[in-house]
């Protein structure tokens, strides 16, 4: 048995080499992502207060880095991937998904996420 995301996309028959074309499409930056970037970094070095809420309250730029090929391989692994990674493969995902007209996942169904609370649930239950 694979990995929750290798077997999600042998169901789904999606190849691995379209979720990596799919992220450099979507995390590219745009001009609207540096015109954001810009009004911050602006906001920031003002001192006026409403500057500086009216660019934490702007909508977030692309982050400009999609999935490697690294990521991927080791996302099929089961190897420990960080949170935008994640986040990053998902969007891939359901673009694509989109693509073939079905509906969007959640990152439970890609990935196993851990429970809340981490070791210190873990700790509770056994002393419990």
């Amino acid at each position: 048995m694979g990995t929750k995301i290798e077997d999600f996309l042998k169901e789904k028959k999606i190849d691995p080499r379209r979720i990596l074309a799919a992220s450099v499409k979507l995390e590219r930056l745009r001009p609207e992502d540096r015109s954001i970037r810009l009004t911050k970094r602006l906001a920031r070095g003002s001192e006026d207060a409403a500057k500086k809420k009216e660019a934490a309250s702007a909508k977030k730029p692309r982050s400009g880095r999609p999935v490697t090929d690294r990521t991927l391989n080791a996302a099929l692994q089961g190897k420990p991937i960080s949170g935008p990674a994640k986040t990053r493969l998902l969007r891939a995902v359901n673009r694509i998904l989109e693509q073939k007209k079905q509906e969007q996942v959640g990152l439970s169904a890609l990935f196993d996420l851990p429970k809340k609370g981490g070791a210190a649930a873990e700790g509770a239950e056994a002393a419990g």
